[in-house]
């Protein structure tokens, strides 16, 4: 079990939007991470603890994407995503929430996040979301690096690549860098 201060923690959920919810995920459906997330912001909010939702949009014709040339870049479409794709889904934000846009794979990066927590005494996050192995992953080192207490929340997450990625994530990366639990595990008071 894993109890954290309401007051110095915040809940991080990442990319739980439209375009990506809709891609097949792997260790578990994408719902179900979505719905395990619901309730872990549904017990922050009560408890006084502050939920953070980021999504990602790259913007009209990835006009914001990352400049840099790579390989998956080269076999994407540069205006083949809906206008909705980066939509938060529907019924997850609630007043007093705190929406985060990022450009990156990782919600630290050239974002206010960073300050923001910061400014509101928060010292350790929790994250979830999707993929496990892009923006799970890439926020927990980052906010490692910046010196917050990381928890990474299995059952919250899932990846949309194949799911040995998610596995090699919370065996090898995760534990250097955070603890983790399941949603069960983890208390907010």
């Amino acid at each position: 079990m894993i109890t954290l201060s309401a007051k110095n923690s915040a809940l991080v959920l990442i990319d739980l939007q439209l375009g990506i919810l809709s891609r097949p995920t792997e260790p578990r459906p994408a719902v179900a991470v979505l719905e395990t997330c619901r309730g872990l912001a549904v017990r922050f909010r009560a408890a006084g603890g502050k939920v953070v939702l980021v999504n990602v949009d790259f913007g009209p014709e990835r006009a914001y994407a990352p400049p840099g040339l790579t390989q998956h870049q080269a076999t994407q479409s540069a205006n083949g995503l809906p206008p909705e794709w980066a939509d938060l889904a529907d019924g997850l934000a609630e007043p007093g929430d705190i929406l985060i846009t990022k450009r990156q794979w990782g919600a630290f990066t050239g974002t206010e996040l960073d300050h923001t927590l910061r400014r509101l005494g928060v010292d350790s996050i929790v994250i979830g979301g999707i993929a496990t192995n892009f923006g799970v992953e890439s926020t927990a080192r980052h906010g490692w690096e910046l010196g917050y207490h990381v928890v990474v929340v299995e059952d919250a997450c899932a990846t949309t690549a194949p799911g040995e990625l998610h596995d090699v994530a919370f065996t090898q990366v995760f534990p250097r860098i955070a603890r983790i639990t399941r949603s069960d595990a983890l208390e907010v008071r």
